[in-house]
């Protein structure tokens, strides 16, 4: 019997958009005529005027320094904000991928940084290192998940950016520099850099031993656990909830170290899908669907389970959406997500997809969305890919904005570089930097420029 799981109603699939035939070597056979490109959602495309597939950094070097005109990094697709788009060039740079050298001692690994997240599991076990956390989903590749700040869960846990050591980037203009905590500004800057500083090649990230974990998850009243959130948040190493949209339940999860042999330990003797939660169709009142999907969430049972680390942080998903993210302080997370979901249920907003609800410990890359000294909560909202999302985000992103929210740069959100400065202390820090190392805005398309007044 299958267990209940948290992502049934948030699976989505692993799949990237497919281009052409690789080339491995020289300028010339790295380049292919231009390939439509479209992000995993589909809800981002352009027609570039053609891509270049690296297989070295001497390669990518020689083509910064040989080439003009626009020019953007791709990883995997998977972000929903248009960081891609381009009349211009796209650089892929998959084949720069794996673990180049680690140390058994320090637990560091230096890692292509075009190795996908869900393929590093496996390759950190064989050396007895796992990382310190993960996001959601693992179909990103590193750079790419750094780039926008990508995070996991736990209030004392930081994002993987947070956990980079030193990194290796090329500029818009060729040069190599190798950055770690002793280069200054710099590093902090690159650490979350939006693909707007050069083209990251290698990235060394601080992992530790390997180690096994416990999942445990549940549904209970959202009300209860956001009560008490700051308490079940500190008592675990990873705690968050997905609040159901007209519902008053949430998906409970908590993952926890564990010394326990690896299998589900606690299996459900019936299976209650939340997948779908729209049982009586988009014409039903706000309060029948309330009524059936509490009756559902109360149906649903515990499921335990315990893994190695990799294979319980991140989850596979089958349905593709979209998704705005924001981080608020977390003294005014739980007051944010009650109105989001009051908003919801007033105005009947057709959306099945629950929210996202957890916390990231602070950090110190200057466009972490946990950036300074406090930790910070993060809130979700999705919708369907085969669905218009901008209706229900207009309306969701101005809650954000009430309770001092900052976006996920990997996700959808309308702001410009002149909330931004507000929202990010070293937001103009990295504006002065960015414009020294690429004052030609060779790695902008129109939405950088819109984030970066260039």
């Amino acid at each position: 019997m299958k267990s209940q799981s948290r992502r049934s109603f948030l699976a989505s699939g692993i799949k990237t958009a497919v281009f052409g035939a690789l080339a491995n070597s020289g300028l010339s056979s790295a380049f292919a005529q231009s390939t439509p490109w479209s992000n995993w959602s589909g809800g981002q495309k352009c027609q570039p005027a053609g891509r270049y597939d690296i297989s070295s950094e001497d390669q990518l070097s020689d083509l910064l320094k040989s080439t003009r005109g626009s020019i953007r990094p791709i990883g995997s697709g998977h972000s929903f904000s248009p960081l891609v788009p381009t009349d211009g060039h796209l650089v892929v740079i998959d084949q720069l991928s794996g673990i180049l050298d680690y140390d058994a001692d320090s637990l560091r690994a230096t890692i292509g940084a075009g190795s996908r997240l869900g393929d590093l599991g496996a390759q950190l076990e064989a050396i007895g290192q796992g990382m310190f956390n993960l996001p959601d989903i693992d179909r990103q590749t590193l750079a790419g998940a750094t780039a926008t700040g990508t995070h996991g869960t736990g209030v004392e846990l930081q994002s993987l950016s947070g956990y980079i050591t030193a990194l290796r980037l090329v500029t818009p203009n060729g040069e190599v520099l190798d950055l770690d905590e002793n280069s200054g500004d710099l590093f902090d800057a690159a650490r979350v850099n939006v693909g707007a500083l050069g083209v990251v090649t290698q990235i060394q990230m601080q992992n530790r031993e390997l180690y096994k974990l416990k999942k445990r998850e549940w549904t209970a009243p959202t009300e209860d656990i956001l009560e008490n959130f700051d308490e079940l948040a500190a008592s675990h190493r990873h705690f968050e909830i997905f609040p159901l949209v007209y519902s008053d339940y949430s998906s409970v999860l908590s993952i926890d170290e564990s010394d326990e042999p690896i299998g589900q330990t606690i299996i459900p003797s019936v299976e209650t899908s939340l997948a779908d939660l729209r049982p009586l169709g988009v014409n039903a009142s706000p309060a029948e669907k309330l009524a059936s999907n509490n009756a559902r969430a109360q149906r649903a049972e515990v499921s335990e389970a315990v893994d190695l680390s990799y294979k319980l942080l991140t989850n596979l998903r089958n349905n593709r959406f979209n998704e705005m993210e924001y981080s608020v302080p977390i003294e005014v997370g739980a007051e944010c997500v009650r109105e989001i979901l009051k908003t919801i249920y007033d105005q009947a907003i057709d959306v099945a997809f629950p929210l996202e609800y957890r916390y990231v410990g602070a950090e110190d890359p200057w466009l972490s969305m946990a950036y300074g000294d406090h930790p910070h909560a993060t809130i979700s909202i999705h919708r369907t890919a085969t669905e218009d999302y901008s209706p229900y985000f207009d309306i969701i992103e101005p809650i954000f904005w009430k309770y001092g929210g900052r976006p996920h740069w990997g996700k959808l959100h309308s702001l410009s570089h002149r909330e931004l400065a507000e929202l990010y202390p070293r937001f103009r820090d990295f504006m002065e930097i960015r414009e020294s190392l690429d004052p030609e805005g060779r790695m902008l398309n129109p939405h950088l420029r819109k984030l970066f007044n260039a």
